[in-house]
């Protein structure tokens, strides 16, 4: 069984910065892609980035350019770092970690951005 675990969420004013990390424990034997998601209240959950395990990454138009997203494989831990944080970037954020064609969600974290 794998377990996803986020942390680093928080209040925070706009414009400010955040940084969010997620780990992937249990039965692992080879984590590929790992990625975050988010949704907003009354949202669909929708993608903000992707990082394969080479290290390609995919990001929504939305935080391009604000958003970094990085891996640790030896650690099976994602990081997003946010910047420039907008309103519209409160959000429960979650993570993904897929293995073997299976997808792992952790519970989320809650990141709010108050103007």
């Amino acid at each position: 069984q794998v377990h996803v675990v986020e942390s680093g969420g928080g209040l925070v004013q706009a414009g400010g910065s955040l940084r969010l990390s997620c780990t992937a424990s249990g039965i692992i034997i080879s984590i590929n892609a790992m990625g975050w998601y988010r949704q907003a209240p009354g949202k669909q959950r929708e993608l903000v980035a992707t990082i394969t395990r080479g290290s390609s990454t995919n990001y929504a138009d939305s935080v391009k350019g604000r958003f970094t997203i990085s891996r640790d494989n030896a650690k099976n831990t994602v990081y997003l770092q946010m910047i420039s944080l907008k309103p519209e970037d409160t959000a429960v954020y979650y993570c993904k970690a897929e293995s073997w064609g299976l997808n792992y969600w952790g519970k989320g974290t809650l990141v709010t951005v108050s103007s």
